[in-house]
């Protein structure tokens, strides 16, 4: 029983299937008032009675007055849709009151009509009512409790009425109608339960689009966001330099890149570890977030890397002064002291800066003379500014041009070795001789050791050098019996590694005695790398070859702890390779 009454229910519980029952209305609401006015006026036209003027003409004009008035009303609500939730429950509960004031004032007056009707008249009465309710039953589908309560009313009272008026003559119609209610029962349950799942679905749809929508913008965050410090990584960096790049107009000077690089963070890093390393990046990324402008963008783009986008086309305002003003107190925040589980840290800074003078200059450009002037300061020292020059790029492409000279000078035997002797004041005698690399067959002239030496190490060619240099001085000193060879290592050898077996190798082809060889590293590297440099010592060592430590005294290398490396000499000034 409870079940049954639930089926005449208005349940609002859900605002979605609210809803969606509010927007169906306002289509079919209308069109179900239209119907109900069309059948009065039908019904009016054949029963209109000059003696029956209440009943004829004043009650259905009033019909239809209160019918017309609804559907305007719900007309209106196409057009704006702008209630809430509670109000949408409000009207459909009205909405539900309304159709079963409606079906029972209708029916009563259409009973009210037949009492007085010919036959003919009563015919069309039963035909127009039957009519007028099978459209409003199928109108109200959407809203379950008022369909079915309308289909109750409406068959009960034509049922009973029309059953039992004029001998039970109209019996077979009032069966025909209870059984046709009946079957548009059974429709409306399942058109009700098919509409509420198909509602139920496209809102469960919606959710998992606003998930996918949710999970994608989550993805974009991660992918284009340093996970460390919040801000745009080096990719969305690259993305708002392209969407700067795509628009066709760009002011002169208006644009400015600045590149920061920390100085010393790889020092704290290391004796620290990483997790101070990363307060201390996260530290100094807030200290750039506070006095980054509005009109800035603040990037991580690597380890110790940021960059900042200022554009000032809104303010029309210069961009690279204001860059410059921007970097002097970012010098300020980042040379402030960090402290970290008690540790107090503190680091420098290098910033290039270019902006775009020249409006022909791309955006990706400009990172690029940015990252050139950053290293440019890393140059002059710590806590340096420098502004991009053309003078940067062109000794950037001569030491390009270089770089591909030493390869092909290598190919092509353009590099000698020469030799500066070592006296034993006390004997008075030539004891041994270091080899100094010099480049004399260059094609474009001889170049200085000061030069292609400082290139041939930052690029790794001085691997390769330093062997053919150490090769050339074994066969040119092995016939000179009991003369020492003196070699300097660059750090970037000892660090490769098959340099050991690299030098093995050599004095096995040459035929020259490891006792006559000794090689020069020095005091940074050894400070730098003090495990490693300890192993390839050892090992080289036990194959006879003696080893002198250069530029000793620029670090804080104890006596003690170079005894450990079994140096037979030391040297107290820098000498490179090609020195």
């Amino acid at each position: 029983m409870s079940a049954l009454l639930q089926l005449f229910k208005l349940d609002t519980s859900d605002p979605d299937l609210a809803r969606a029952q509010f927007d169906s209305f306002c289509g079919h609401v209308p069109l179900l008032y239209a119907i109900l006015v069309c059948n009065t006026l039908a019904i009016t036209f054949n029963s209109f009675e000059s003696s029956q003027i209440l009943q004829t003409l004043v009650a259905p004009i009033a019909i239809c007055t209160v019918a017309l008035m609804r559907a305007r009303w719900w007309l209106g609500q196409r057009v704006t849709r702008r209630l809430s939730d509670a109000q949408i429950a409000v009207h459909l509960k009205r909405t539900c009151s309304a159709a079963i004031v409606m079906t029972i004032a209708y029916n009563a007056w259409v009973i009210w009509v037949f009492q007085d009707a010919d036959v003919v008249s009563r015919s069309n009465l039963t035909f127009f009512l039957a009519l007028s309710q099978v459209s409003t039953v199928f109108c109200l589908m959407t809203l379950r409790a008022a369909a079915m309560l309308v289909a109750l009313i409406s068959t009960i009272s034509f049922a009973l009425y029309f059953a039992w008026v004029d001998d039970w003559q109209l019996l077979p119609q009032a069966l025909v109608l209870t059984c046709v209610c009946a079957g548009m029962v059974m429709v409306t349950l399942s058109f009700n339960r098919t509409f509420s799942e198909l509602v139920k679905s496209r809102e469960a749809l919606h959710l998992r689009q606003l998930e996918t929508e949710r999970l994608s913008e989550e993805n974009r965050r991660i992918a284009f966001s340093d996970p460390l410090t919040g801000l745009p990584n080096r990719r969305e960096f690259l993305a708002r330099l392209d969407a700067i790049e795509a628009h066709e107009h760009q002011c002169r000077n208006t644009f400015a890149v600045m590149f920061i690089d920390l100085d010393g963070f790889k020092e704290i890093n290391d004796e620290h570890g990483h997790q101070a390393g990363d307060a201390l990046i996260r530290t100094i990324a807030e200290r750039l977030r506070q006095q980054c402008p509005e009109h800035g963008v603040l990037a991580r783009v690597g380890g110790d890397e940021f960059t900042i986008l200022l554009d000032t086309s809104r303010t029309q305002q210069a961009a690279q002064p204001m860059a410059v003003a921007l970097a002097m107190r970012l010098l300020e925040e980042i040379a402030l002291p960090v402290t970290v589980d008690r540790h107090v840290m503190q680091v420098g800074g290098s910033i290039g800066i270019t902006a775009n003078i020249h409006a022909s200059v791309s955006p990706r450009e400009l990172l690029r003379r940015a990252d050139l002037a950053m290293y440019h300061a890393k140059t002059q020292g710590k806590g340096k500014i420098s502004i991009y020059s053309d003078e940067l790029d062109k000794g950037r492409l001569r030491r390009l041009d270089i770089e591909t000279q030493i390869a092909s000078g290598l190919r092509h035997g353009e590099f000698e070795v020469a030799y500066q002797p070592i006296v034993d004041t006390n004997l008075g005698a030539i004891v041994a001789a270091e080899a100094l690399l010099r480049w004399p067959r260059r094609s474009q002239g001889e170049l200085s050791p000061s030069e292609f030496i400082s290139i041939a190490e930052a690029t790794g060619q001085i691997h390769p050098l330093g062997l053919f240099a150490l090769e050339r001085a074994c066969r040119q000193l092995l016939p000179l019996d009991g003369l020492m060879l003196s070699v300097n290592v660059a750090p970037s050898q000892f660090r490769h590694p098959s340099f050991g077996a690299s030098v093995m190798d050599i004095l096995k082809k040459t035929e020259f005695p490891p006792e006559r060889l000794k090689l020069e590293i020095t005091e940074s590297y050894l400070l730098a790398d003090p495990d490693r440099a300890l192993g390839v010592v050892s090992a080289l060592r036990a194959r006879g070859i003696t080893f002198a430590l250069d530029d000793f005294g620029t670090g804080y290398t104890s006596l003690d702890y170079l005894h450990s490396y079994g140096f037979s000499h030391i040297r107290a000034f820098s000498a490179h390779p090609g020195s």
